[in-house]
């Protein structure tokens, strides 16, 4: 196996990826008032030009004003909203790529500077203090039906998949997380209870979208405030949490790592990945992520500091090993969109590396 491998098509369901790369999800906060432009069809179209096989949007908020801020923050509801998208993923198609719709709630880490109140599990955001106000248990049907609304929407609107965000300290991985679950009333404690509500809102998603549309789950062990956070100590309690997840009908995991190659369970194993354990562990195609191409981990550049390129052998070697079968790629097709294809030329020497400056000053 070499990396011709990674240039294979990959079939799950309805889906065919003509290639093991996909673009990670990035949020952009580019859509005033929620609506994508001309400019991020474009920057979507360049990324497909560029080689990858799945492109899985910047999260798009829920229809609840709860579910996000900013207002830049895109949306999947109206007509001018569904036009611009529909502008999206008819330029992906185009050039080849498939797209995925990322479906966002930010739980109790949503801002409130608008005076709407976030809310969460249990009122506590991920540093233990108490942050906007816990669901009603009554409440909890109403924003499952949220996502199964937006993920029918997508369906029908022409994305090929929808990617659950419940990575990152957001709300779906609040309660998977013990420092924001606290409650006791059957979605809380242990992990078949922490795991009841992303599963449910998988179930609804599931029901509204059919048996053939896939559906890929975006979980994570680090936080947007605590990069040593975990859901799980230890493999059995990983699968735990995923497991009824595939049951309602999650077709594709993607853990969020911010390095693709460190172990998952270092005391377990010293050098199968989280991608490789939630492989092992559920059975399921995985998206491997962090810091593909890149020598340093996401969030740890300093200002001003250009990212030197890393050799792509771990990427093949995990993937040689069964550890993944997608690899997606952040930051550096921020700055170099043709990553893909100068890989696949052998031109990947050109790559000079991540600079978020340029980044930023680039991004359509």
């Amino acid at each position: 196996m070499a990396l011709d491998d990674l240039f294979q098509p990959l079939t799950v369901r309805s889906l065919t990826v003509p290639n093991r790369f996909a673009m990670a999800p990035m949020t952009r906060q580019a859509s005033p008032e929620g609506v994508p432009g001309a400019d991020v069809a474009e920057y979507y179209r360049r990324r497909a030009a560029g080689g990858v096989g799945l492109i899985i949007t910047e999260g798009i908020r829920l229809p609840d004003p709860a579910a996000g801020y900013p207002a830049s923050v895109p949306t999947l509801a109206g007509d001018d909203v569904l036009a611009g998208w529909a502008r999206v993923i008819e330029q992906v198609h185009a050039q080849g790529a498939t797209i995925a719709a990322q479906l966002w709630h930010q739980g109790v880490e949503r801002r409130d500077d608008d005076g709407v109140q976030p809310v969460g599990p249990s009122g506590v955001n991920g540093l233990g203090q108490p942050r906007g106000r816990a669901l009603g248990t009554d409440e909890l049907a109403g924003i499952a039906q949220l996502y199964a609304t937006s993920a029918a929407t997508a369906r029908d609107l022409g994305f090929d998949a929808v990617e659950i965000h419940g990575a990152h300290g957001y709300l779906l991985d609040q309660f998977l997380w013990e420092c924001t679950n606290r409650r006791t009333d059957g979605y809380g404690g242990s992990p078949a209870a922490r795991t009841r509500f992303p599963a449910e809102v998988v179930a609804a998603i599931r029901a509204a979208v059919g048996p053939d549309y896939p559906i890929i789950y975006r979980f994570s062990q680090w936080k947007g405030t605590d990069y040593a956070a975990s859901i799980a100590a230890r493999p059995a309690e990983l699968q735990e949490l995923l497991m009824p997840l595939v049951a309602a009908g999650v077709d594709v995991l993607h853990p969020s790592t911010r390095r693709h190659y460190e172990p998952g369970f270092p005391e377990h194993d010293p050098h199968m990945s989280l991608a490789g354990w939630t492989r092992k562990l559920t059975g399921k195609p995985v998206i491997a992520v962090g810091s593909v191409g890149l020598e340093t981990q996401f969030r740890a550049e300093k200002r001003g500091q250009v990212i030197a390129p890393a050799p792509i052998d771990r990427v093949v070697e995990q993937f040689e090993a069964g550890e993944f079968d997608v690899v997606a790629i952040g930051r550096a097709l921020l700055t170099e969109p043709n990553w893909v294809n100068m890989l696949r030329d052998g031109q990947l020497g050109g790559f000079a590396g991540y600079d978020a400056a340029a980044a930023l000053s680039a991004l359509a």
